[in-house]
């Protein structure tokens, strides 16, 4: 799909939709929860209906009871099939693996798309350590996984990802029978670990940690109570906007948390730094256009997911920003570091990238053009605001890559008074 986006000024209200990082362990502990789970404001993005199948294919039923409410029913065992297709999540496809690996019944993981590109060799190193049996094609996708996971403890490297830790959690939470611990080193990405300990908690299990660095899980009795969990807004869709009423705009932006420990609250940090306003009335955030953007130094390495907006942000800054992460950027849909310097320096931007740092200056004047998405669904959004603030027509091509996160991303863009076309 093909988007077209001319200058716009935007303005009036818009809530965010669920956050699919909660979504998605929401349905994982669903699924190894004997009784009922009833999930309140479900996810409809890809990477939910996919997380949404996998746990149908291990032996839930999943029920719509109204628009806003799901209800999952499984007896906490898994019923694994020969084959599970990931989709395009990578979050669902490290946490259900550990998952799956409880079974001791082969079964064949697999993906499509820059899924079948990421490296799953530090998750088949934990295998390693945990005597788990698998095949795989030279450490990439498609994964066989033969089992059985027994908890025990054990020392792992999460360097790499912190979703590999959050499905040994979630295995080892449903399995032990004793305390177990688990060592971290170099654990990113600490804020998908308090969701995932807070979700844990939610529904029953006793999970703490000492500074990151230990994990320390406790057996607790089956609890067949039945479970209901509300999704909140995501955070990580909603920097896109709050960045857009900063730069272009009069917002009112519904349906988040401010209390939340997702990782992408930052952006709240970042806008602050930029000299940008923020109202926060009742459950609701106002932002207006700013009069100036000051430069900012910000270290994203906890919550990459914010480079594409806040890069956009600095752009319009009075300076030179800095933005410190950078290598946490190159296993995502797209190597995003490239990504961001390719598509934003084509309209007109100046990011350069020097070790860790990615470096912005501001002040810069955008010209619409034809830009990829590369099939990133981030890209696709930054490029969308991006061309509000251009002068001209702004193309983007594979726009449709916003179905992985948030399918109406468009829509709810078009209803701010925003100038799109979509074609196919």
């Amino acid at each position: 799909m093909i988007a077209i986006i001319q200058p716009s000024s935007i303005f009036g209200e818009i809530n965010i939709p669920p956050s699919k990082s909660m979504m998605q362990r929401a349905c994982a502990l669903a699924l190894l929860h004997h009784g009922e789970t009833i999930i309140v404001n479900p996810g409809v993005c890809d990477d939910d209906k996919t997380a949404i199948s996998i746990i149908q294919n291990l032996g839930a039923k999943v029920d719509t009871i109204s628009s806003n409410q799901i209800h999952i029913i499984s007896d906490g065992q898994l019923h694994p099939p020969k084959m599970l297709h990931c989709g395009e999540s990578g979050l669902s496809l490290r946490m259900f693996a550990f998952i799956c690996a409880i079974s001791g019944e082969a079964i064949t993981l697999t993906g499509e798309g820059s899924l079948l590109k990421r490296s799953m060799i530090p998750m088949l190193s934990i295998f390693d350590k945990l005597n788990i049996s698998y095949t795989s094609n030279a450490g990439f996708l498609p994964i066989t996984i033969m089992g059985k996971l027994q908890p025990q403890n054990i020392h792992i490297d999460a360097g790499n990802s912190s979703q590999y830790l959050t499905g040994l959690l979630f295995a080892f939470a449903k399995l032990a029978s004793q305390p177990i611990q688990i060592q971290v080193q170099g654990l990113v990405s600490k804020p998908y670990i308090d969701l995932s300990i807070q979700a844990l908690k939610h529904f029953g299990y006793d999970v703490t940690h000492h500074h990151y660095q230990t994990f320390n899980i406790l057996p607790t009795k089956p609890n067949n109570q039945n479970v209901e969990i509300a999704i909140e807004g995501d955070w990580s869709s909603a920097s896109f906007f709050l960045v857009a009423a900063a730069l272009k705009g009069n917002l009112k932006i519904k349906g988040l948390q401010l209390d939340s420990v997702q990782a992408d609250k930052k952006i709240m940090d970042v806008l602050s730094l930029a000299n940008v306003v923020v109202l926060a009335q009742s459950s609701e955030l106002v932002v207006e256009k700013s009069l100036q953007i000051k430069s900012f130094e910000f270290d994203a390495t906890e919550c990459p997911d914010l480079f594409p907006s806040i890069v956009l942000l600095a752009m319009h800054g009075n300076g030179s920003s800095k933005i410190k992460g950078v290598h946490r950027l190159q296993n995502k849909e797209s190597n995003r570091a490239a990504t961001i310097m390719e598509a934003f320096n084509k309209l007109g931007g100046k990011v350069s990238i020097v070790e860790d740092l990615m470096i912005v200056e501001g002040n810069c004047e955008l010209i619409g053009c034809v830009v990829s998405a590369h099939h990133d669904h981030r890209i696709a959004m930054a490029l969308s605001i991006a061309g509000l603030l251009a002068k001209g027509e702004t193309t983007i091509e594979q726009a449709d890559s916003v179905n992985k996160s948030y399918p109406q991303f468009f829509e709810h863009l078009k209803s701010l008074n925003a100038s799109v076309t979509l074609l196919k």
